[in-house]
Order: structure tokens, then sequence, then C-alpha cells
């Protein structure tokens, strides 16, 4: 039995040409001239010229042996994986171009399609899951439901798409390869939720549970041997439970605003802290630089009077009478004054006022 169905075991159709749904293949030679060609063959070998019945027989066997060892040639395309069955039992797995398996009923060979991208869908069913156009997306909660790792429960919904990696794997090593990925997506789905808050779940962190998701889900269909390759797992919805929806919503609006108050806090204190510092450090400046106008002055007033120390003890006298007059000259600077003399018959002496005369002038 010729693995190419329905084809000459060169790839065209018996009967003549057209495509007629089938494969092309190499154009095939002509029949009559090969026969003829073995029959001359088999003419020269056999004793007489192979005249009668036996040569006959022999010619047919000949032809049909050649036949039946061609029907082992058989084409993988690109998107296939060939896989070779000896006596039923699974041998090896080829990959595209023009093969070869020992003939039925040795050999026989299965090519499944490896690069279509097949999707599961997880905690609900869309309408080409559902078959009904007016039914919109049904939800499955034993599917969907699942306990976050603060004790919440979370509404997910999601897809996983996978493609056969290893066509024999796939083919023998599990018997249900739907149901496989779909209890492998669910476990660990399950898994990442259980170890997630629901905080991150609804916003973002759905990116990390997606890409852990699909590790643990590539993880155990590899110990499964599945041949199965899992290309993305992508979340549809992320919700609370329909039953405390509003609730929850109402959660979130006063954490929102919990959050636009605070930032209004910091913002406030942002403005306030840097000119308190500043006012601060201000203040430190300024009586820093007092200080050291304080200290200068004094280091200046004890030079000062170390200085007139040293002439006071050069000329004590002198320097009496000249700090005396300097003092008395402060003192009495602003203030009227009567002079009196002690010769003076009745003590007192005309006194002629220059300043106030002074200014009368000036006025």
């Amino acid at each position: 039995m010729s693995i190419f169905k329905n084809q000459s075991p060169w790839g065209t159709p018996p009967g003549g040409g057209g495509n007629g749904g089938f494969r092309r293949g190499p154009t095939p030679p002509d029949i009559e001239e090969v026969i003829k060609k073995i029959q001359n063959s088999i003419n020269k070998i056999l004793p007489g010229g192979g005249k009668g019945g036996a040569k006959s027989i022999i010619l047919g066997l000949v032809i049909l042996s050649l036949i039946w060892v061609a029907s082992g040639l058989y084409r993988v395309l690109p998107d296939e994986q060939g896989v070779v069955l000896r006596f039923g039992k699974f041998v090896k797995t080829t990959q595209p171009g023009l093969n070869y398996h020992l003939p039925y009923p040795i050999e026989s060979v299965l090519t499944p399609k490896v690069t279509k991208v097949n999707r599961m869908d997880i905690g609900f069913r869309s309408e080409r899951d559902t078959g009904f156009s007016s039914s919109g997306v049904a939800d499955v909660p034993e599917e969907s439901l699942m306990l976050t790792g603060d004790e919440n429960i979370v509404n997910i919904d999601f897809s996983v798409f996978w493609v056969i990696k290893d066509a024999g794997n796939f083919l023998f090593k599990i018997q249900d390869p739907q149901g496989t990925v779909k209890a492998a997506a669910e476990t660990a789905m399950r898994e990442v939720i259980a170890r997630s808050n629901i905080q991150s779940i609804l916003t973002e962190g759905r990116s990390v549970i997606e890409s852990d998701t699909e590790t643990i889900i590539q993880e155990i269909l590899d110990e499964y041997n599945s041949g199965i390759q899992i290309t993305q797992v992508q979340t549809q919805k992320a919700d609370p439970p329909d039953q405390v929806i509003d609730a929850f919503r109402d959660v979130q609006a006063a954490r929102a605003d919990m959050e636009r108050s605070k930032n209004e806090a910091e913002a406030y204190a942002n403005d306030v802290i840097p000119r308190a510092r500043g006012e601060a450090a201000k203040i430190l400046q300024a009586a820093e630089a007092y200080k050291k106008e304080v200290v200068a002055k004094a280091e200046g007033e004890a030079s000062r009077f170390v200085s007139i120390f040293d002439e006071y003890k050069k000329a004590k006298i002198v320097t009496k009478d000249r700090m005396y007059l300097e003092t008395m000259e402060k003192v009495l600077a602003d203030i009227n004054k009567v002079i009196i003399e002690q010769n003076a018959g009745s003590g007192v002496v005309p006194y002629l006022p220059l300043n106030e005369l002074q200014k009368k002038a000036t006025n």
C-alpha cells in the first residue's frame, strides 16, 4: 500500500494529467519503455532467450518488486514532520523533503502539521467553541475562579497558544493533547495566582503572570514528553467575581482617592520643606555672620585695649589725661554746657552759646 494516496510512485495521479487535488511530483518515465528495457535485460539473463510462461511470470514479479520498493518514497512538506511507523510502532521522525521508508506493510508514515498554531481557552468559551453565533462569550466559573495569595478570589480568563515541536511524541506519548494542554495550563495558572496579590493581578502584574504561567506549562508538558511547544499565554480578563465587583470598584475608587490625597500631601511637603530648609539655612548663615562680626569686634577691642595699655605703661600721665579728655568729649558732646571758673569772683563767666548761634545762622 503506497503512502501517496491514489498517486503513482512518481507523484503523478493515475489516469493522466491535471492536479485533481493531488500533489505534483517529478514527471514519470515512460512505463512501456521501462518495461521493454527490463524485459530485454531479463531475456539476456534467462537461458534460451526466456521464452515461455516462466519468462512472463519473472518479468511481472520484477516489475511488482520495483514498484513495491519505490512505494517507500514519500515527501514531507515544509509545515509537516514525518513520523515513521514500523509494524505500527513509532521508529523515528523525518524532516521536510524527500524521504524513504521501508515499503508497506513493513513501515508506514504519518505527516501531521507542525507549524499550525493551536489555541486553548481557559475560563471561557468563545463563539468558535460553542458554535452559536448569538451566544457571544460564555464564562466557565469552575475554570476561571481562583484563590490569590492574599486570600481573595479572582475571575481570570486566559488563552494558551501552542504548536507541535516533536510529532512522534505528540502522537504516541499523550492520549489527549487538548485535554493535556488544558489541564497543565489550569494547574500552572492556579499556582501562579496562588502566590500573587490581587492588586498586582488586576493591574501591572499581568505580564509577569503570563510569563511565569508559560514557563510552568512548558515544564509540565516536557515532563510528559508531549512534543508540544507553548508559544504564548494571553490573559483575556482578570476581574473580581461578579457578586462582589461593585464593592470592589468602590474600594478601588477609595484607593484612588487615597493615592490622590497622598500625592497632593507629598506635593505640599515638597513645596514647604525646601522653603523651610532655605529659611533655616539663611538664619544659620546670618547667625554665623553675626558671630564672626561680634568676635571680630571683640578681638579688635581687645587689641585696642592692649595697645592703649602698652602706651599707658610708657607714659601713664599723658595717657591718663588723653583718655580722660576723649571720654569727656564723648560724654559732653550732645549736652548744654556751662563753664564755671573757680578763680572768678562769682564763679560764673559769661557763656557764649556758639552752638546756638550756629543753628540760628543755618536756619
